[in-house]
């Protein structure tokens, strides 16, 4: 079958997504089409959408295509969150663990808790849970302890295309006073 009107096809694909999309995985559901044509198509829809009269873009993100909203509209979006969902928070001990393993890794839990210098078990456990790390094979020294590694989820969750996207170790440091200090204005619940 062939796709008169191949962008609006592709737009809704990556809409209905649930992870970013690959071209690969693009290719498979159009196997009539050319990878060329996808690619020259998805570029057309990358430019289309950073026009300012669009308050969405596409972007690269863990190594597929997914919608995202605009930076300039991250203030007002934020505050409209806030007033629908509760967001998925990390304790700020989940966010140390989680920058140790996001920049060192692989690496074990004795090497966490060397860098943090605190028991990282139970934080570990969350991160699991969230499915923002997993384990990655077993490091070859005695004992043989878990290696673990950040996921796909986690990139997803902060909007990185890949690790390369990090912010370096001192702005990601910011963050976490920042998250720290916001965390202690936020009133108790009655």
């Amino acid at each position: 079958m062939n796709y008169p009107n191949l962008s609006p096809l592709l737009e809704a694909i990556i809409y209905l997504a649930k992870e970013p999309v690959s071209l690969e995985a693009i290719s498979k559901a159009l196997p009539d089409v050319t990878r060329a044509d996808i690619e020259v198509a998805v570029q057309e829809l990358i430019e289309k959408y950073r026009a300012s009269d669009h308050g969405i873009e596409i972007r690269e993100v863990a190594g597929g295509l997914k919608f995202s909203t605009k930076p300039e509209h991250h203030e007002v979006l934020k505050h409209f969150i806030k007033s629908q969902i509760p967001p998925t928070r990390l304790s700020l001990a989940a966010l140390e663990t989680l920058a140790v393993i996001a920049y060192k890794q692989p690496v074990t839990i004795p090497e966490i808790q060397d860098i943090r210098g605190v028991h990282a078990s139970g934080v570990i456990k969350t991160l699991l849970d969230k499915k923002f790390v997993t384990a990655s094979g077993r490091k070859e020294v005695l004992g043989r302890p878990i290696l673990y590694k950040t996921t796909r989820e986690f990139l997803t969750h902060f909007g990185l295309k890949d690790l390369g996207e990090l912010p370096s170790m001192e702005e990601f440091e910011e963050l976490i006073k920042n998250q720290a200090s916001a965390e202690e204005e936020i009133p108790e619940e009655v």
